[in-house]
C-alpha cells in the first residue's frame, strides 16, 4: 500500500513591523515651529552683540581744544543812528517901509501908514470904522510887459499875534483920489493909492502881504 508523504508544513515566519516613527516625525507642523524660533532666537543673540554704541554727546566744552582762544560772542548788528532833523529855513526878511518889492508883475512900495481913522468920508456920505481905520499908502508899478488889474482885496495885513485883516473895499471909495481899487493897470505904468482895513482899538498892523493877483506868491513888508 502506497501511502502519500508530504513535508511537513513550516508556519512561515510573522512580517516584520514596520519600524516606528519619531516624535519630530509625526509632529511635523510643531517641528517647522519649533525649528523656526531655533533659527529667531540664535540670529538675535549673534547680531545683537554687534550693535554699534550709542554715540556719545559732546557739549561745546568739552569739543573744545583747550588750546583754542575763547570764542568771541557775536557782537549785536550795528544799527543806524537816526538822521538829524532838518532845521527849519528861516523866513525871508521882510523889506522896511519904502523899499521896491515885487511880485509878479508889480512892483509895490508902502509909503506910508496911518492908525486910529475912526471914519472916512463926510458927514452924508462917509463910514464909519467897527474898531478903527489903518491906512495903507501904496505905490504900484506894473513892470511886466502886458496889462494886469490890481485888487485890494488881495492885499492882507497882519498884527503882532500873526491875526489876518482883509481890505475894506467899501470904505476904500471914500478916500479921495484912490487908484487901488480894482484897477487894471498897463505895463509901464504906476498908479497910487490907499488900502483901507478896519482893525481893533489899539491894535497896530505888524506887516502886509502884497500881491500881483490871488494866487501868487506874495512878498512882506514891515509897517512898525
Amino acid at each position: 500500500m502506497t501511502t502519500n508523504w508530504q513535508p511537513p508544513t513550516i508556519p512561515a515566519p510573522p512580517a516584520p513591523e514596520p519600524p516606528s516613527r519619531s516624535w519630530f516625525a509625526r509632529h511635523k507642523i510643531l517641528t517647522a515651529i519649533l525649528a523656526f524660533v531655533a533659527v529667531m532666537v540664535l540670529a538675535q543673540a549673534v547680531t545683537g552683540d554687534d550693535d554699534p554704541a550709542p554715540a556719545a554727546v559732546t557739549t561745546p566744552a568739552a569739543s573744545a581744544s583747550p588750546d583754542a582762544p575763547p570764542e568771541e560772542p557775536e557782537q549785536p548788528a550795528a544799527t543806524e543812528e537816526p538822521a538829524e532833523p532838518e532845521e527849519p529855513e528861516e523866513p525871508a526878511q521882510a523889506a522896511k517901509l519904502g523899499t521896491a518889492v515885487r511880485d509878479g508883475q508889480f512892483e509895490f512900495t508902502v509909503t506910508k501908514v496911518q492908525a486910529g481913522v475912526a471914519k472916512l468920508g463926510s458927514d452924508m456920505f462917509g463910514e464909519k470904522a467897527q474898531g478903527q481905520f489903518v491906512l495903507v499908502h501904496v505905490t504900484v508899478e506894473n513892470i511886466g510887459d502886458e496889462a494886469q488889474y490890481f485888487s485890494d482885496s488881495n492885499q492882507k495885513v497882519q498884527d503882532a499875534k500873526g491875526r489876518e485883516f482883509s481890505a475894506d473895499t467899501g470904505a476904500a471909495l471914500y478916500v479921495d483920489d484912490n487908484d487901488v481899487f480894482l484897477n487894471e493897470i498897463n505895463p509901464g505904468n504906476t498908479v497910487k493909492g490907499v488900502l483901507v482895513y478896519d482893525m481893533p482899538k489899539n491894535t497896530r498892523p505888524a506887516s502886509i502881504e502884497l500881491h500881483d493877483s490871488a494866487f501868487s506868491g506874495g512878498v512882506t513888508v514891515r509897517l512898525g
